[in-house]
């Protein structure tokens, strides 16, 4: 079930949307580059120039940034939903690069800058759903990742996307617990990655992303459960054989390779029929989980003739 929300930073030390939201219109009128003057830590980010994207963005209110930056799984921290936030701060997102390798025509490493230059960024709103029965709704700023993808040329022998999170315990203390085998690694089938729903994020809220929200480039699959939305992406892979991901090497018998948002599957430890809204009245009943996490629309087309429950 859900952590408690224990010992958070009061909102005074949270960036107030106001504050960043006049940062963003000064940095836009000084021509600031795109991601200059970030800052690490949890309190300072720069704020981003970016286009919403209503197409594929929900209507549903949104949560505070409070509520989305203090409150999160991100086990390179600690296993407390409290504890990325209350550690972060040393962690260090720049300079940084991202290692792209295996079945593409080009390949190496590409600092931040170098894989983000070519895409106008986009603000999508989306529902992000975790499977301990808890949601949020993020405006997350960030690039198709489909978009990017292409660029390196995937080859006929690419059918899956491997992810690989930064390993450095001396600045993620929950790396030196073995809850997880670090790094964290992630995967996706490659249509589901060359999906247009998919999203390489670096923002939310219009500024750049917070240490404890996976700076400064993540992964964000809205019909998915969350630990899909891998953080802190230092590695990209493209492979012919499907690749480990960290919590079904963990757990096999309750995460599966996909993550699909099912109501008709639950956790062996809880239901995953209904869900609680992060910031809901404390006496709100919980809402119905919605297959594809309410994206079924636009994403079952994928899982045409595969059964949901074996395959989860």
């Amino acid at each position: 079930m859900p952590h408690r929300q224990n010992d958070l930073p009061l909102p005074s030390e949270v960036t107030p949307r106001e504050a960043y939201l006049s940062r963003r219109e000064l940095m836009a009128g000084a021509g600031a580059s795109l991601l200059a003057g970030a800052l690490p830590g949890t309190a300072e980010s720069a704020a981003l120039e970016y286009a919403p994207s209503p197409r594929y963005s929900t209507t549903e209110r949104q949560n505070s940034f409070e509520e989305a930056s203090t409150y999160n799984n991100f086990y390179e921290f600690g296993t407390d939903k409290a504890d990325p936030v209350k550690k972060a701060a040393r962690f260090r997102p720049a300079p940084w690069s991202v290692r792209v390798a295996g079945e593409a025509e080009l390949t190496g490493d590409f600092t931040l800058e170098d894989i983000l230059k070519p895409h106008a960024l986009e603000e999508r709103i989306y529902r992000l759903r975790c499977v301990e029965a808890w949601s949020m709704v993020i405006p997350w700023v960030g690039i198709p990742l489909g978009d990017l993808l292409k660029r390196f040329k995937p080859t006929s022998k690419a059918r899956y996307v491997a992810f690989k999170t930064v390993l450095r315990p001396e600045q993620m203390p929950g790396q030196r617990i073995a809850v997880l085998d670090w790094p964290y690694v992630e995967g996706l089938r490659i249509d589901e990655a060359m999906h247009p729903l998919t999203i390489l994020a670096v923002g939310m809220y219009g500024q750049t992303l917070p240490n404890q929200n996976g700076a400064p480039l993540r992964l964000v699959v809205p019909w998915k459960y969350g630990f899909k939305s891998i953080k802190s992406i230092v590695e990209i892979r493209f492979t012919e054989k499907q690749p480990p991901t960290s919590w079904n090497l963990s757990a096999p018998g309750e995460y599966g390779f996909f993550a699909n948002v099912n109501p008709a599957v639950d956790h062996p430890r809880w239901s995953q029929a209904r869900e609680r809204r992060i910031g809901s009245a404390f006496l709100a009943p919980p809402i119905p989980t919605r297959p594809f996490n309410g994206y079924a629309e636009q994403v079952a087309g994928l899982y045409r003739g595969l059964d949901l429950k074996k395959f989860y």
